[in-house]
């Protein structure tokens, strides 16, 4: 609806007395790509995408304006993580466990049927940028490109295996430029919260309740609220709570420990156990945009496109 109204104004302003009617993105691009070339770049200028010289075709790279985003979110993510979200609650009623990782970590049938659409589907839209997931080993030894895409195909497998109705497990999908995430998704299935977040529209939460708006919040001294992991709470974060005088903790899994601090539910989330790039990158990016921070542990930005996409010791962090 939001994208409707802003394309209807843009259309009637520029055609005059002719009518149009857009109802999908797939419409918009027919529209631009039947165009001639001269009309197309007119076009393409107006909805601020991208066009190949040479082929006079869209470019389609991810670096999207505050409408076009708008547009992948309500035309292409949704959808997708719906479907996503039908795999994994379908294949958590049967709970099976397909194999056992070097890691010692386990994979489902859930892990890999989300993997297939997620990856299928961002090579439909940008065919010619990296995917660098979890369940695809041969994509770990890449050489990290200026510009690639982190996904974790489900997130907090050990809280998507058990049954105690907290549903704390994800879908992330992130795309990395010049080592930042530009932007990040983050949809958990089981609890319908859906966040998503880009530098150029800020950070989003949509529930049942509807969409809005998120950010973090402003910490009071005595009141600090840490997230922690429930699978994996060591020492060093036990160690570092006792140090800062955090007295209060919540207890996920996923990357929803930093979407909660950027939502305004909790203040800090210190992670010093083994954690991957596509662990991080979407909620790191959802956080960002919420006014948040990750920082490593000596205070230094968090960079991605790290050796073997591994990453180091961090605190991620509202206003703390």
């Amino acid at each position: 609806s939001y994208l409707k109204q802003k394309i209807d104004k843009i259309v009637y302003k520029q055609m005059g007395d002719t009518k149009i009617t857009l109802t999908s993105p797939e419409q918009l691009s027919w529209l631009i790509y039947s165009m001639k070339p001269k009309d197309k770049k007119q076009w393409a200028k107006i909805f601020n995408i991208g066009i190949d010289k040479n082929t006079g075709k869209n470019k389609r790279r991810p670096n999207y304006s505050r409408q076009q985003f708008r547009n992948l979110v309500d035309n292409n993510v949704e959808k997708i993580y719906r479907t996503v979200a039908e795999q994994c609650m379908g294949c958590k009623g049967k709970g099976v466990i397909k194999r056992i990782k070097k890691d010692g970590s386990p994979v489902t049938i859930a892990d890999k049927a989300a993997e297939i659409i997620l990856l299928t589907k961002i090579k439909e839209l940008h065919p010619d940028i990296p995917i660098v997931s979890e369940e695809n080993p041969d994509s770990h030894s890449l050489k990290p490109p200026k510009e690639f895409f982190l996904v974790d195909p489900l997130d907090g497998t050990k809280e998507f295996l058990k049954h105690d109705g907290k549903g704390s497990f994800t879908v992330n999908v992130a795309f990395i430029k010049d080592r930042s995430p530009v932007f990040g998704i983050v949809y958990a299935p089981a609890l319908n919260r859906l966040f998503y977040a880009s530098k150029s529209i800020g950070a989003f939460e949509e529930d049942k309740n509807g969409l809005k708006k998120i950010k973090i919040r402003k910490s009071i001294k005595d009141c600090i609220v840490a997230v922690a992991s429930s699978s994996h709470r060591d020492q060093e974060t036990i160690d570092w709570l006792e140090k800062n005088h955090v007295l209060e903790t919540i207890s996920i899994g996923s990357s929803l420990k930093f979407c909660l601090v950027a939502s305004g539910e909790a203040d800090v989330y210190p992670r010093f156990g083994p954690t991957m790039e596509w662990d991080t990158a979407a909620g790191d990016a959802i956080l960002r945009f919420a006014g948040g921070n990750v920082e490593n542990i000596d205070g230094t930005n968090f960079k991605y496109g790290k050796k073997e996409f591994r990453n180091t010791p961090f605190i991620a962090k509202g206003d703390f």
